[in-house]
C-alpha cells in the first residue's frame, strides 16, 4: 500500500479550515487518494471530551500551560488513535490545527517558554511532523465576523473567539512567522478567496509540494 500522507490546516477563527479540508478530500478521492479528515483539539473520543473542557474555558484559570498539557494530552491519543493508523493504511489525514496552534496560541501569546514548549511537543508527537502545513491568512477582523455569523443562536462563544482584536492580530502575526520560519513545510493562502478559488490555490500547492499527478 502506498505511504499515507499527513497535511495539516492552520489559521485564525473563521478562516474557512474546515470548508477548504472537505473540498481538499473531494479532490484527493477523486484523485485515488483516500483522505481523513480530523482536527484538533478532538479527533478521538479521549481527545474530545478534552477539546469541550478547553473551549469552555474552564482551563483557561490554570494558565496558559495547564492549557497546552491538555492539547498535548488530547494530541497523543488522537495520533495513536486515528492519525497514524490512518496514515498506516495509507490514507492521507487533513488536520484542522495541529501543533502550530499550541506553538502560537499558547507559546506565543501565552508567553509559555518556547524550550519547554518545545520538549513537550517533541514527547507528544514523538516525530510525527506534518509533511504540508497549510496557514490560511484573513484580517482577524473579517475571521471573527464570520465565526459569529456561523455561531448559532443559542451558542455561546468559545475560549478563543472570545479574545480581544488585538490578541487575534498578534495570532495572525504569529502565523506568519511560522511560515517564514519554516517555508519547506509551511505555504500561505489568501484566505479572503472565494472557497472554490481558496480550494483551487490550495491543490496546487498540494501538487507542487507532495506526490500527486500533475494532471489530477
Amino acid at each position: 500500500m502506498s505511504k499515507g500522507r499527513f497535511i495539516t490546516l492552520e489559521g485564525g477563527e473563521g478562516a474557512g479550515k474546515s470548508t477548504l479540508a472537505r473540498a481538499l478530500a473531494e479532490r484527493l478521492e477523486r484523485a485515488g487518494f483516500p483522505p481523513r479528515i480530523t482536527r484538533e483539539p478532538g479527533g478521538s473520543v479521549k481527545a474530545e471530551a478534552i477539546r469541550e473542557l478547553i473551549l469552555s474555558g474552564r482551563v483557561r484559570s490554570y494558565g496558559a500551560f495547564a492549557e497546552a498539557l491538555m492539547f498535548s494530552a488530547a494530541r497523543i491519543d488522537h495520533i495513536d488513535s486515528l492519525i497514524r493508523p490512518a496514515l498506516e493504511r495509507g490514507e492521507w489525514v487533513i488536520c484542522d490545527r495541529f501543533i502550530d496552534s499550541t506553538r502560537v496560541y499558547q507559546g506565543v501569546l501565552g508567553q509559555v517558554d518556547a524550550k519547554l514548549l518545545g520538549e513537550l511537543e517533541a514527547v507528544t508527537i514523538a516525530g510525527l511532523m506534518p509533511e504540508l502545513t497549510l496557514i490560511l491568512d484573513l484580517d482577524p477582523e473579517i475571521g471573527l465576523a464570520r465565526a459569529a455569523r456561523r455561531r448559532k443562536p443559542d451558542e455561546a462563544v468559545d475560549r478563543f473567539e472570545g479574545e480581544t482584536l488585538a490578541f487575534h492580530r498578534k495570532l495572525r502575526q504569529a502565523y506568519l512567522d511560522i511560515a517564514r520560519a519554516e517555508p519547506r513545510r509551511c505555504a500561505v493562502l489568501d484566505a479572503t478567496l472565494p472557497a472554490e478559488g481558496l480550494a483551487e490555490a490550495a491543490w496546487r500547492i498540494l501538487r507542487a509540494r507532495l506526490p500527486i499527478d500533475a494532471e489530477s
